[in-house]
């Protein structure tokens, strides 16, 4: 059996410290970027404050909110393109 993985929460907070910086850039309240995302405030609370599993769909509809994509980056800092099929 393989060993669990190291918990990575420094990855976590930067997420969450940028969702918070973009959303400070524009000037929105959680709750108010909870309504543009559809998501609860509670969803926006847990990214922002380094949740160790926030779950991808509210994270995604979070960000497209704030206008941003979510990326692919591999540890060494290239990006990951998506495949075709």
């Amino acid at each position: 059996m393989a060993p669990p993985r190291k918990s990575r929460r420094t990855d976590v907070s930067n997420l969450a410290r940028s969702f918070t910086a973009r959303r400070h850039e524009l000037g929105l309240t959680q709750a108010e970027l909870a309504l543009l995302a559809g998501v609860g405030r509670s969803t926006v609370q847990a990214i922002e404050g380094g949740k160790d599993a926030p779950q991808l769909d509210g994270v995604n509809a979070v960000a497209d909110a704030l206008g941003c994509d979510l990326t692919l980056m591999t540890r060494a800092g290239a990006i990951v393109e998506p495949g075709e099929r």
